[in-house]
């Protein structure tokens, strides 16, 4: 059945706007007229009137004919024949209420301008307005993935006579052949319902709230117990099992129970109180936390003096004395502490990853013969003398003679006042490991750590370093090279 005709065979009427361009006139005869149509020459009374949006016939045409008496005859734009042709059907006249185009309003989240547009071509081919503004608008389409879709459902809900809809909508009723506004929920705005009952208070319920306050806060001069949170935390016990009454009542109903019958419940509170004879500030009380930890006061006491009278702070004698760790002795372990572990065991717990044996330890005999021969003496303790009082002046004390300016030995001299030991201690424990080992076989500091970088590993590296020493120690002596005798003959 073509699309242009009714359910009896009938041929719809069309009238075009007469002041439409003759070539879009006849164009549109013509395919309504291959579609099963009619063009009438008047307004029929039941039809479809195919106007210009926008101009004033179709301004004029409106006021004159549009009328509640003839709810079956429909304004259009002219573009409704051809969409109808491209849809293989007659599209209906769904966006119309009480014979009126309903008035909708494109929001400016649809930012998209194809869109806008598509969505208005559709609006008007079904019937409806969407060239009005937001506050005479019916229905208001917007973008439901932005902030401002959720800002103009919560502004206009309370209206009855606008609607905020997705510009999906638009499509969705289309199809359906009607309009279905988004349904409303049902949301609970709290509060108990008229005629419903509430869980009333039970002895018990009152037994057992006496015996949490008498628990917490015994003594009701403390105050406390017309607060929140010593109730927040009696429903807060709700996931233990002796306290699964308390999700009987809200922490709110506890708190009003007791302030509405304090003088009352004041008494048995007491009789408790009188049987279990709790201590004031006992552990679990309401009220009271854990003493903080005391500080340790630190003392400034002159431990130095310089030539200039400076004082320098340290900390006190109590502290170090404090601070100090226990000296281990080597020998068996003292009475009553069996398994104690010897010096050498605890620096392996230590630094578990580090060979800390001393050099004069597990020595080849190649190794201790080159050090018989090594012109460097280890340091003993002579060499690091100290003066007592007025005596002598230790040798390595005693300032060099140098010919350069008084100005330049002083400044050296001062800066070599820190000892070998003092720059050793500062040093990282795996550069103390690459010093020892430089030291032991004689090698540079240099060659040492680069192997070290290498491996990552300081038994390897030790033991990669004594082979070396070793082999150099077991290389013969060269002769010294003879010379050739063209070369004497040549001098």
């Amino acid at each position: 059945m073509p699309i242009f005709q009714d359910q009896n065979g009938m041929a719809i009427k069309f009238f075009i706007q007469k002041d439409i361009p003759d070539d879009i006139q006849a164009e549109v005869c013509e395919t309504i007229t291959s579609l099963g149509g009619r063009v009438e020459a008047k307004v029929p009374r039941a039809g479809y009137i195919l106007v210009q949006p926008g101009t004033s016939e179709e301004e004029r045409l409106r006021t004159c004919w549009s009328t509640a008496e003839r709810p079956e005859r429909y304004f259009v734009p002219y573009t409704y024949v051809e969409a109808c042709k491209m849809n293989g059907m007659l599209l209906k006249q769904i966006f119309v209420h009480d014979g009126h185009p309903i008035p909708m309003h494109i929001d400016s989240s649809i930012a998209n301008v194809n869109v806008r547009h598509a969505l208005s071509t559709r609006i008007q081919h079904s019937g409806g307005d969407p060239t009005a503004s937001p506050q005479s608008a019916r229905v208001i389409l917007a973008d439901p993935n932005t902030e401002i879709f959720q800002h103009l459902v919560k502004t206009h809900q309370s209206e009855t006579n606008k609607y905020v809809e997705s510009y999906l909508w638009v499509k969705k009723c289309i199809e359906r052949g009607a309009v279905v506004y988004t349904p409303v929920v049902y949301k609970n705005p709290g509060g108990r319902r008229a005629g419903e009952e509430r869980t009333h208070f039970t002895e018990e319920d009152e037994e057992r709230l006496c015996d949490w306050i008498a628990s917490k806060i015994p003594y009701k001069e403390t105050g406390g117990r017309t607060g929140n949170r010593l109730y927040r935390q009696l429903c807060e016990m709700a996931n233990n099992p002796d306290y699964g009454w308390v999700t009987r009542h809200t922490w709110q109903s506890w708190r009003e129970r007791y302030k509405k019958n304090a003088p009352r419940l004041d008494i048995r509170i007491s009789g408790i109180v009188e049987r279990k004879r709790p201590a004031l500030g006992e552990k679990g009380q309401y009220g009271y936390v854990r003493k903080p930890e005391e500080r340790m006061k630190r003392s400034k006491k002159k431990v130095s003096q310089d030539g200039e009278g400076a004082t320098v702070a340290g900390p006190s004698n109590d502290e170090l004395d404090f601070m100090s760790e226990p000296v281990m002795l080597a020998g068996p372990p003292p009475p009553g502490v069996p398994g104690a572990l010897p010096p050498t065991q605890l620096s392996d717990l230590v630094y578990p990853q580090l060979d800390l044996r001393f050099p004069h330890e597990n020595i080849s005999p190649e190794v201790a013969a080159a050090r018989q021969n090594a012109t460097e003496e280890e340091d003993d303790e002579s060499e690091w003398q100290i003066r007592v009082n007025d005596g002598t002046q230790p040798q390595w004390a005693k300032r060099k003679a140098e010919p350069e300016e008084e100005g330049p030995i002083k400044k050296q001299h001062t800066e070599s006042q820190a000892s070998p030991h003092s720059e050793q201690s500062g040093l990282h424990v795996v550069d103390q490991a690459v010093q020892d080992i430089a030291d032991e076989y004689r090698f540079t500091v240099g060659e040492v750590k680069e192997y070290y970088d290498k491996c990552g590993d300081v038994d390897k590296t030790r033991n990669r370093f004594r082979k070396m020493r070793e082999i150099l120690s077991n290389l013969p002596e060269d002769d010294p090279p003879a010379l050739a005798p063209n070369s004497s003959a040549a001098t």
